[in-house]
Parts: C-alpha cells; sequence; structure tokens
C-alpha cells in the first residue's frame, strides 16, 4: 500500500470510527428529540446553511469554520462549552471529508502535516479540557466575555490578513510545533482559530496557499476529532439537531471547496469574514456590558 493510500485509509477509518462512536454515545431520548426538532422545526434546514456556507468559507481560505458557526451558536444563547463541543461534533465530520479531497487532489505537504499534527492535538486536548471545566453555567459566565473578546481579535487578525500587501519572498517558519499548539488550543477553548492562526501566519510568512490550506485542512480533521472526543468524554453534546444540520452542510460544501482552495482571489472573503467576526463581537460585548 503506498502513503498516500495509507493516508486516505487512515481518514476514512477514523471517521467511520468517529461515527460508530457517536451512535453508540447518543441516548434513545436524543434520536426522539431530534426526530421530532426536524419535523417540527426548522433549526436544522438553518444550519445546513450555516455548515455549508461555513465550510465553504473554510475550505477556501483554510479557516473560517469555527468563528462562523461559532458566532451563530453563541447568538442562540448557548454557553461556550456548549457551542466548541457542538462545533467540533460537527467539524470532525466536514474537516474529514474536506481533508479528504485536498489529498486527492494533491494539496498537501508531508512534512508541514507532520510538523503540525502532534502539537495540534494535544493543544485541543488541553483547550478542551480547560472549557470543560471552566465554560459551564455556574461558573462560566465569565467565559462569554473573554470568547467575545477572543473572537474579535481573531476578526482584527483576519482584517489585517486581507489589507496587508501579499509577501512575494518566502520566510521561514520558526516553531511550527508551538504555533500548532497555540492553534489547538484556542480552537477548542474559543469554538475557532485554528485556520486563523496557523493558515495564516504560514500565508504571511510566503507558504504557497494551496498547500498550507490542503495540509491545514487535513491536519484540522485530526484536531477536531481529539478536541470532539474530550468534550463528549467530559461534558456530552446536545443541540442534536444544530449538530447534524452543521455536519450535513459542511459534507455538501466540502468537495466544491477542495476544488476551489488556492484557485481563486481571497482577498475580498477575508474582508467580509474579518468584518461579520469584528462586528459581532462588538455587538455581543455590548449586550454582555450594557
Amino acid at each position: 500500500m503506498t502513503p498516500r493510500a495509507r493516508i486516505l485509509w487512515l481518514i476514512g477509518w477514523l471517521a467511520a470510527t468517529g461515527v460508530v462512536a457517536l451512535v453508540c454515545w447518543l441516548p434513545r431520548s436524543a434520536w426522539q428529540e431530534l426526530w421530532q426538532e426536524l419535523s417540527t422545526s426548522d433549526t436544522f434546514y438553518q444550519f445546513v446553511l450555516v455548515g455549508f456556507l461555513a465550510q465553504l468559507i473554510d475550505g477556501l481560505l483554510g479557516m473560517g469554520f469555527g468563528v462562523v458557526t461559532a458566532i451563530s451558536l453563541m447568538s442562540l444563547g448557548m454557553n461556550p462549552a456548549a457551542v466548541s463541543a457542538s462545533i467540533h461534533t460537527a467539524e470532525m465530520f466536514s474537516s474529514g471529508a474536506a481533508g479528504y479531497h485536498h489529498f486527492r487532489l494533491g494539496n498537501v505537504n508531508r512534512r508541514l502535516f507532520k510538523a503540525l499534527i502532534l502539537p495540534g492535538v494535544l493543544g485541543a486536548v488541553g483547550g478542551a479540557f480547560v472549557l470543560s471545566y471552566f465554560g459551564g453555567e455556574p461558573p462560566g459566565d465569565w467565559v462569554r466575555p473573554v470568547v467575545a473578546v477572543y473572537l474579535l481579535l481573531l476578526g482584527l487578525r483576519i482584517l489585517g490578513k486581507a489589507l496587508q500587501a501579499a509577501q512575494t519572498k518566502r520566510a521561514k517558519v520558526r516553531h511550527v510545533g508551538w504555533l500548532a499548539a497555540a492553534g489547538g488550543f484556542l480552537d477548542s477553548f474559543g469554538g475557532g482559530g485554528w485556520g486563523p492562526l496557523v493558515t495564516s501566519t504560514l500565508i504571511a510568512r510566503g507558504r504557497t496557499p494551496q498547500y498550507v490550506i490542503g495540509t491545514v485542512s487535513v491536519t484540522e480533521f485530526f484536531v477536531t476529532l481529539a478536541s470532539s472526543l474530550t468534550f463528549v468524554s467530559v461534558i456530552g453534546v446536545a443541540y442534536w439537531p444544530v449538530v447534524l444540520g452543521l455536519i450535513v452542510g459542511g459534507l455538501l460544501a466540502a468537495p466544491l471547496a477542495a476544488r476551489l482552495a488556492g484557485r481563486i482571489p481571497v482577498r475580498w472573503m477575508l474582508l467580509g469574514v474579518g468584518l461579520m467576526v469584528v462586528f459581532w463581537s462588538l455587538w455581543r460585548l455590548y449586550r454582555l456590558f450594557a
């Protein structure tokens, strides 16, 4: 079996394992609640659209799924731990599909992948544990403004990347492991951040966007899998109609986004995502402290 085939087999095996684990952990009452919600509410279909748009942005830019969905879920009044758990449960599937398509299209740098995966996974597990124990209610009220400020800083970072001049000279990226660990931790703790931190830093250093986006997307599957399993083990996952909607929308968008990655101008999309995140964060902070 070739190295390429082995990696594809591993991604498929882990995705199948995740599905089986999810089905086994979901109690019968949750299935009944899910069926009733699908039959009587538009929530599922609304979040299919949210998941599709979030994954399309994420696949094109190598960032955005967590930030976009975190905004949507926190607008429903969910506590930060539930938000991040829901996002990473859904993202485990969408990022797996995106990573698979990126790998098939040859958008992956194996050396960069090896440097990112272990620190990213360890950081994600650490962030999930911290948020699980401090992000509920009570005493999780203090986490809401922290996450809002964090998302505000992410939005400003995305805007900065959109407005700065493109770097033509390639610079060496130092301490890639620490970058991945920080990205994994903040992604679990804030509901998003892996892409805005890791992808934007690597591209800003002159790396080829197509390969950065593909490699970071493949690594993101393992990061979100570790984060999701940690959340499910510690606090469980609720809001299944929302999670399922995000999964379906993300799976539908993944093949299209992988084909377009690095092939269209992304500055205007960065501006749009950055402005959306900044405005939402400011509005959220106003509501929290008004």
